[in-house]
């Protein structure tokens, strides 16, 4: 099990997400930053919650909950998707839930965590819905969960479990709400991964149903994203997923409305032939488990891409003297005898690369505030980093700490890291500096 879980992962880290591809869409400059919250209410699992609030909320923002892969986390898909950026447009708030366990997958196949109120991420990931709707006039109607992998799986059971709260999803390479379920204590189902569970559409709508039981209200509109060369959720889960929704809203299983939204994708539609279809599926001809997230595409079918909002900042007055000249505050450094290391790890695929950096520091006092510079490799550009502010984003880059990590103790290691495009040099930087004392590499 473990071992599946291993390989399942290092397959999943590759997804970086080749998704930021998946659209280029500008967005207006923005200030607003993810921000961690802590003791945000009930958290069985000791989940981690970030929070993502554009600098223009709408006056009535929508809410999207954002769930990453294995391997990953919070700050990661934030990163490396575009939820944020078009949050920057149409004022919608994001959290971001991030595993703490060591295999960085979320809890979808314990009974806990397939029953309502039961325990587990389900119950943590609802308090932050909480925490964030009694601080923000959240639209109740405008609630919704999107995710990548084991986060797809936990969009399937967040709208089985708490079908009164979310008012659709959207699954990209998922599995259908009990197909990873299992009673061993076991987090991997490989006959559930490999395609092998099927039952009727009816015994899938069972299990969803039966997650909480007695509810009769509206259920969860579902769209579902899936690559027919998926080699790690495979294939047949697309259509697993397909019967179960269809029998969740009652419908039949031919589709209302079969279209091409592009090249090699199959849409089918059921219940409806809009784009707010009850349930929408989109079927990836040639795609692996590393899919594009269609963030835009993911929006378009929760409604979410509305009217931007209509508030605009506060106007300043023109300045009648010139403003002072903008100092840059002086580099730390580092106290003497100390030291440090520094760890560089590449994943890179077609155009893009993220890149983990571990900082050490293998001196006997505190550092206390750093900046590690070094420099780029031709060709590479950051698009976007977590745990540090980096500029410029080319050439010589300086990664500055924030404001939660600036303290590193004696023989203690923080990790920082960024995504980028490259023009085919992945190479990592020869050196690098922390607060311009040059450090090993590991």
């Amino acid at each position: 099990m473990r071992t599946a879980i291993r390989l399942c992962c290092a397959a999943l880290a590759a997804i970086a997400l080749t998704a930021l591809a998946a659209l280029s869409i500008p967005t207006p400059a923005s200030a607003a930053t993810l921000t961690e919250v802590t003791n945000f209410g009930t958290n069985p699992s000791n989940l981690r919650m970030y929070l993502y609030v554009p600098d223009r909320v709408a006056p009535r923002p929508g809410l999207l909950v954002a769930v990453h892969y294995c391997t990953g986390s919070g700050p990661a898909l934030h990163s490396g998707t575009q939820f944020a950026s078009l949050a920057d447009r149409y004022g919608y708030i994001v959290v971001y839930p991030s595993v703490t366990r060591s295999s960085q997958c979320f809890d979808v196949s314990s009974p806990q965590a397939l029953r309502r109120g039961g325990g587990s991420d389900p119950v943590g990931i609802m308090s932050m819905v909480d925490h964030v709707r009694q601080r923000y006039p959240v639209d109740p109607s405008r609630i919704f969960v999107t995710g990548v992998s084991s986060g797809a799986m936990m969009t399937n059971v967040l709208l089985g479990v708490y079908p009164d709260v979310f008012a659709a999803g959207a699954a990209f390479a998922g599995v259908p709400f009990g197909c990873f379920a299992t009673t061993n204590g076991s987090e991997w189902n490989s006959e559930c991964a490999n395609g092998q569970v099927t039952r009727t559409p009816q015994q899938w709508g069972d299990l969803v149903r039966a997650a909480y039981p007695g509810y009769t209200g509206a259920r969860p509109r579902m769209q579902i994203w899936h690559g027919t060369n998926d080699d790690i959720l495979r294939y047949p889960n697309f259509g697993e997923q397909v019967k179960q929704w269809t029998n969740v809203h009652g419908l039949s299983q031919a589709p209302t409305a079969t279209d091409s939204p592009q090249a090699g994708y199959t849409r089918t539609r059921y219940g409806s032939s809009g784009g707010t279809a009850p349930v929408e599926a989109i079927s990836m001809q040639g795609v692996s488990h590393n899919l594009p997230v269609d963030a835009a595409g993911a929006l378009r079918f929760f409604g979410l891409d509305g009217t931007p909002p209509t508030t605009t900042p506060t106007p300043t007055t023109t300045p009648t003297t010139p403003p002072p000249t903008p100092t840059v505050p002086p580099t730390p450094t580092l106290p003497p005898g100390t030291g440090c290391r520094v760890g560089y790890t590449v994943n890179a695929w077609n155009t893009g690369l993220t890149a983990s950096v571990t900082i050490t520091n293998t001196g006997p006092t505190p550092v206390d505030g750093w900046s590690l510079a070094f420099t780029l490799p031709g060709g590479q550009t950051i698009t976007g980093g977590w745990n540090a502010t980096y500029a410029p984003s080319s050439g010589a880059v300086t990664a500055r700490n924030a404001a939660y990590n600036g303290t590193i103790a004696p023989n203690a290691s923080v990790t920082i890291g960024f995504q980028a495009t490259h023009g085919g040099n992945t190479a990592a930087p020869s050196a690098f500096t922390l607060n311009a004392t040059p450090c090993a590499i590991a």
